[in-house]
């Protein structure tokens, strides 16, 4: 789990890797992505520091929603386990996008 006290980290196109995502992501005002409206920071501080059962981090399938704020959904799986063990965030997006569960 990542420490609590760590800032909050605006996301952009300035970040260069998910080792960028430090902290709890701060989407800017505007920003529509599925992710900055699903990922809360309950779903940080318990998923931050997790891989899938393939290494995959958490932040990896996050960093291309937060590097680049006019993504329409903001994540990638990186393995069909990516969907189980992300499934906080993931249930969410898949819910909002197609509107059931």
């Amino acid at each position: 789990m990542r420490k609590k006290n760590l800032p909050d980290v605006q996301v952009g196109s300035q970040l260069k890797s998910s080792a960028d995502l430090t902290g709890f992501p701060i989407f800017p005002a505007g920003t529509k992505s599925l992710l900055s409206k699903a990922l809360t920071r309950e779903i940080w501080a318990n998923l931050g520091e997790t891989k899938d059962a393939y290494g995959f981090p958490f932040r990896d399938a996050i960093f291309s929603g937060c590097k680049n704020v006019d993504s329409g959904i903001g994540v990638y799986a990186g393995s069909h386990d990516s969907y189980v063990k992300f499934a906080p965030l993931f249930d969410k997006i898949i819910e909002m996008y197609h509107g059931h569960k």
